[in-house]
């Protein structure tokens, strides 16, 4: 049988061989977030909504 706790002092003096990225890549959501695109996004979906209602409300 194996001796456990050497084994576990032995694993908890070894430290870490990758140490975590410091710079995090930006997702989605930071892009979401810039005021130009939010605009552009608010003004093509006021223009699909204006689009629908003609459709469905005058034609």
């Amino acid at each position: 049988m194996l001796d456990r706790t050497q084994l576990d002092t032995q694993l908890d003096t070894r430290q870490s061989e990758t140490a975590p990225p410091q710079d995090e890549p930006r997702g989605c959501l930071f892009a979401l977030s810039q005021p130009p695109l939010m605009i552009f996004l608010a003004v093509i979906g006021c223009l699909l909504l204006m689009a629908s209602l003609h459709d469905l409300l005058l034609l």
